[in-house]
């Protein structure tokens, strides 16, 4: 477990001057599905115009067409960030290589995962692979909903592609599931997963790329900060990448400290050692 102390900071204009590039999260940071937040907003938009590049990367299964329109629903103004990476970008590169028919797992409105994918669809047993972006109603079921199902795929030796490897996610108030809980639960019973957004490398290769064209040169990932509310996805695949990240702590493990830590943050402190987690700050909502 990680035992370093984690300092909070008041805003991002702390740590500024130490980064010419942000990797920031999207759902949990930008917005929680309902609304977008100003102060978050604020804070992108400032890095940018103080020089600095910024770069959304998401979980989300979809490409980042559907990502941004979402983003536009939610009114997310103008000038927050350069780019936006989906771990549904880089998943329709591993669908793209498959020979065969696809079982989806996940909601239709997921569909546009294919988009342009030469792909066909079939039953689990007619199936080279399942690909998993989510639950088929997320509003409603569990993982605990699919037992029966994830047994089946794994009888039938099936990989699993996972497209959105979140446990779960901030939707207003609530936390809803989201495909990698259904990819944890088949790799425990002995599936094969394959996954490559956060906190896999896969992603954040093709995040770098991104922002070594906006800046003109390779990026040095000393002088990359990777932002998120996620410990086992955001600020997990920091580590891995070798990124310094920023903790969100309002977000999905709000549930976790929130009355446990006499308002000095011990309780948070005590999660991220449990996580292994070494953020090199936190603040609990992004603001300048």
């Amino acid at each position: 477990m990680s035992s370093g102390f984690c300092r909070q900071i008041a805003g991002l204009s702390e740590l500024v001057e130490n980064y010419d590039a942000i990797l920031c999260d999207v759902w949990g940071v930008l917005h929680n599905g309902q609304q977008y937040w100003p102060d978050a907003a604020s804070a992108l938009s400032l890095f940018r115009e103080s020089g600095g590049v910024v770069v959304m990367i998401t979980n989300a299964p979809r490409p980042r067409g559907p990502v941004l329109q979402q983003l536009q629903s939610l009114a997310v103004p103008d000038g927050v960030f350069d780019e936006v990476v989906t771990s549904g970008d880089v998943t329709r590169q591993l669908i793209s290589e498959l020979d065969g028919p696809v079982f989806h797992l996940g909601p239709e409105r997921d569909y546009t995962l294919y988009d342009g994918i030469d792909v066909s669809f079939s039953e689990p047993e007619d199936a080279v692979v399942a690909v998993c972006t989510g639950l088929f109603d997320d509003r409603t079921e569990t993982p605990e909903d699919y037992v029966e199902l994830l047994a089946r795929l794994n009888s039938l030796k099936l990989p699993m592609i996972c497209a959105n490897p979140d446990l779960v996610v901030e939707y207003g108030n609530r936390l809803l599931w989201c495909a990698g809980a259904l990819a944890r639960d088949y790799a425990k019973i002995g599936g094969e997963t394959r996954i490559v957004g956060k906190p896999h490398n896969p992603i954040y290769h093709h995040a770098a790329d991104r922002i070594a064209e906006f800046l003109g040169r390779t990026p040095d990932n000393t002088r990359l900060l990777a932002i998120g509310d996620g410990l086992q996805t955001d600020i997990a695949g920091a580590r891995n990448y070798g990124l310094d990240a920023l903790f969100i702590s309002g977000g999905i493990h709000s549930g976790e400290y929130v009355g446990d830590d006499g308002g000095d943050g011990s309780g948070m402190q005590k999660v991220l050692a449990e996580n292994n987690a070494d953020p090199i700050a936190w603040m609990p909502t992004l603001s300048w």
